[in-house]
């Protein structure tokens, strides 16, 4: 699990919940089940209204990316090219055609197969690099659904907030439950902003972080098949790969086997 999701959910909410208990103020207070209706409801109706219902489904199923670390390993794939590239160096391109059918992420496998069928360096770019664009394009959604919600949550607050006054004036024959009635009107107002600044928001920055996170894999992985394909040198494609990875993740590069031999044996 992501410790940084873990460790803000905990924080934030437990920030807002204690600041209410240190004033004070009951727990139970903020805790109304009609305010929750009114703003969650609200918001997640104006997001179907919003965006394709597909494309909904796919922004819930995305929230498992701000839950867990992301499953692609930059060494690994760093590897697994320079190991391709010493392979087909040696023995040539179309010796890969057998690691094709073990390769599990998909845009690696789909240009490995173009290279090993021969498609020119340029061309094989050109192809990848239409389908990186749009993968781009469609990966950004699950972020776009969450900053709509972080848009609409805090107005539709206000809007909970407003049906909540007009139930008290509805009352105002009754000065007992004026006190008790305004407070429940602005539970939704306190729904709809911490929903927003809680939740919808930092789970859209997240994902977007992820979904770069993936695009950057993808990246290397293209420049990584190309270089292989016009024949570069096996330990000039590993150094370009590591270009792609950020200072601490150079930092924690595996130390390469070659790099470990000790001198050989004195001669007699």
């Amino acid at each position: 699990m992501d410790k940084a999701t873990l460790i803000g959910l905990v924080l934030g909410i437990g920030a807002v919940i204690g600041g209410q208990a240190l004033e004070g103020g009951s727990i139970h207070s903020i805790l109304q089940l009609t305010a929750a209706i009114i703003v969650f409801g609200g918001t997640f109706g104006a997001v179907f209204v919003s965006f394709p219902f597909h494309d909904v489904l796919a922004g819930f199923k995305g929230i498992k990316k701000v839950i867990q670390e992301p499953a692609q390993d930059s060494y690994q794939i760093i590897s697994q090219i320079t190991n391709y590239a010493n392979k087909a160096r040696k023995e040539g391109i179309l010796s890969l055609e057998k690691e094709v059918k073990n390769i599990e992420e998909p845009f690696l496998k789909k240009a490995l197969t173009l290279a090993v069928d021969g498609v020119e360096p340029h061309a094989l770019r050109d192809a990848m690099g239409t389908e990186l664009d749009y993968s781009d394009e469609h990966g950004k959604i699950c972020a776009k659904i969450f900053k709509a919600a972080g848009g609409y949550s805090p107005t539709i607050g206000i809007l909970g907030a407003v049906l909540g006054l007009i139930h008290v004036m509805e009352n105002l024959n009754d000065p007992s439950k004026l006190g008790s009635g305004i407070a429940t009107a602005f539970v939704a107002t306190v729904y709809g902003v911490g929903a927003a600044n809680l939740l919808f928001l930092p789970i859209a920055n997240k994902l977007e972080v992820r979904h770069r996170h993936e695009m950057i894999i993808k990246e290397m992985i293209l420049e990584g098949i190309v270089s292989v394909s016009t024949g570069e040198n096996p330990r000039l494609i590993e150094e370009k790969l590591y270009a792609f990875l950020s200072d601490k993740q150079k930092n924690g590069r595996p130390p390469n086997p070659s790099e470990n031999k000790g001198p050989g044996p004195k001669q007699g």
